[in-house]
């Protein structure tokens, strides 16, 4: 059942919103905590400046991305990236 929202801050606890789909929706300056986003596709989405902590990345794929100034335990992922394709001999 689609559901339009105006523009205000909205908060939700407890919240079982499994198998919904948020399309052109400004979630900028939110805040996600204990939330469980497994088997979740996101996509054409702007994380810029995002911090993630405390965070499972088991057997997450991340395909077709600009890792620009992007770091994984201060380490800058390009520089990493670099690095791999070195030791490959690519």
């Amino acid at each position: 059942m689609p559901t339009e929202l105006s523009r205000t801050t909205y908060r939700a606890n407890n919240a079982d919103l499994g198998e919904s789909t948020f399309t052109n929706v400004n979630l900028a300056k939110a805040t996600f905590r204990d939330a469980n986003l497994a088997d979740s596709t996101l996509e054409d989405i702007n994380l810029t400046g995002t911090t993630i902590k405390n965070v499972n990345l088991s057997t997450v794929a991340i395909d077709d991305a600009d890792f620009t100034g992007m770091k994984l335990d201060g380490i800058l992922v390009m520089d990493l990236m670099q690095v791999y394709l070195e030791q490959k001999g690519a």
